[in-house]
Order: C-alpha cells, then sequence, then structure tokens
C-alpha cells in the first residue's frame, strides 16, 4: 500500500505543485503524492516549463484547496512555505504536519533567465530535500 502525502502551500501554484510532480515521478512506486492551497489559484506556467526540463509534466495539474481533500486521510502533510504553515490546521485528516521551507520562486525578479534559474534552484531543492525525506520513511 503507497503512503500518502499533500503538500501544502498558500496559493497551491509553484512549490506544492512541483512538490507533487517530483515525489510522484521519482517515488511514485511507494508514494502517492496530492498538493493543495490555503486558497486555489492557479498552476504557475514557469513551474510547468522547469519540470519539464527534467522529464516530469504537471501541465495537467490544476490548482487546489485544501477542502478538496476533506475526509481524506494522509501518512504525511507538509507545508512548503510559512505562510501555509502559520495557517494550516494543526491535524489533516488525522496527521499531524511536517513543515520543510523552500523559497517562494514566484518572487523572483529580472530578466527571463533570471526568474529560471531561481524557479530551477527551487526545483533542485525540493527534489533533493524531498526525495531524501521520503528515502527511509
Amino acid at each position: 500500500m503507497k503512503k500518502r502525502v499533500l503538500f501544502v502551500c498558500t496559493a497551491n501554484s509553484c512549490r506544492s505543485q512541483m512538490a507533487e510532480g517530483i515525489i510522484n515521478h521519482f517515488l511514485g512506486d511507494k508514494i502517492a503524492a496530492f498538493s493543495a492551497g490555503t486558497e486555489a489559484t492557479y498552476v504557475n506556467p514557469t513551474a510547468i516549463e522547469v519540470l519539464q526540463e527534467i522529464g516530469i509534466d504537471i501541465s495537467k495539474h490544476q490548482s487546489k484547496n485544501l477542502t478538496a481533500f476533506d475526509g481524506q486521510r494522509f501518512d504525511y502533510v507538509i507545508t512548503l512555505c510559512g505562510s501555509a504553515n502559520e495557517t494550516c490546521p494543526l491535524y489533516i485528516g488525522g496527521t499531524r504536519k511536517t513543515h520543510i521551507g523552500f523559497d517562494d520562486p514566484a518572487k523572483a525578479h529580472g530578466t527571463k533567465e533570471e526568474v529560471l534559474c531561481e524557479f530551477r534552484r527551487v526545483r533542485d531543492e525540493i527534489k533533493d530535500k524531498l526525495t531524501a525525506y521520503f528515502q527511509n520513511k
């Protein structure tokens, strides 16, 4: 039976979407990953772009509010930004949340290439930290 993880961010547009895609891609044989936000917005096109660079397609993902998962149980609930950590209920689906924070790449400014570099940096941090976190779970 696969473990279930819910990644939570404020807008469910970048970090939580990337985390869902990365974990399903690299650890999908043992973990089913989902994502939601304290509010639903849209999936950031640059997040889609930088994941495509490493062979992960999240272009069909949709931004979801936490209420989309009402009544569901998770083995892990992980907040990825400070705002979600502060506003998220202590328990979701009977599971205590864990916070593993990442910078918000959507706040990057500069040229297209500078913004892409920030998204790539955060993507790689998410991949490295979260795959390491789940390796022994």
